[in-house]
């Protein structure tokens, strides 16, 4: 098993195999990110990393990254993203970042979120916690590989039903205070 920084550039992180499309040093393999399947064996990687990398690809191949990605991947690998906030100073400064991330767009590779069933991709779970918007403008997110797209919804659904539940419950602690007041 490898760990995989996607789009290293000369930043690659230590423990890593670094992939990126320029020859610096320290790259392992240089490759087009957009250009798929990448030389890297399915199922080889354990956690891959793209720090700001996500924006600079097209958006129309948005998906086919994220499936590149997933295809790499361990069932239950975890892959990890930082890339600007969209209309941020950082996400406007570079003339080739081209594609905005934010919270909501993550829930587009996610089955239990509604907007996963517009495009249907490979299934991935966001981990509890993420997305994380930061101060300095980055928006950061751990999505882990799920192969049961059915199960996740499944769970979803559960955590849906437990919620409303206990929503209805403090409804009626509350209603049930006001009535003694």
């Amino acid at each position: 098993m490898i760990k995989l920084d996607i789009g290293c550039g000369g930043n690659k992180q230590e423990g890593f195999i670094g992939i990126d499309c320029r020859a610096l040093p320290g790259i392992d393999i240089i490759h087009d990110l957009e250009v798929f399947p990448w030389p890297v064996e399915s199922e080889s990687v354990i956690t891959a990393i793209a720090s700001h990398v996500v924006e600079h690809i097209k958006p129309w191949f948005s998906i086919p990254f994220m499936e590149e990605v997933w295809r790499i991947l361990v069932d239950g690998g975890t892959f990890a993203v930082a890339t600007p906030y969209p209309g941020s100073r950082g996400f406007w400064q570079d003339p080739t970042h081209c594609n905005g991330w934010n919270e909501a767009t993550w829930q587009y590779f996610d089955p239990r979120y509604p907007l996963y069933f517009i495009y249907q991709p490979k299934p991935w779970k966001i981990l509890k916690g993420f997305p994380v918007w930061q101060s300095n403008g980055n928006i950061e997110v751990i999505l882990e590989k799920v192969t049961n797209a059915e199960e996740l919804i499944k769970e979803a659904h559960k955590e849906a039903e437990e919620s409303n539940t206990l929503g209805i419950a403090v409804a009626e602690t509350v209603k049930s205070k006001e009535a003694l007041v």
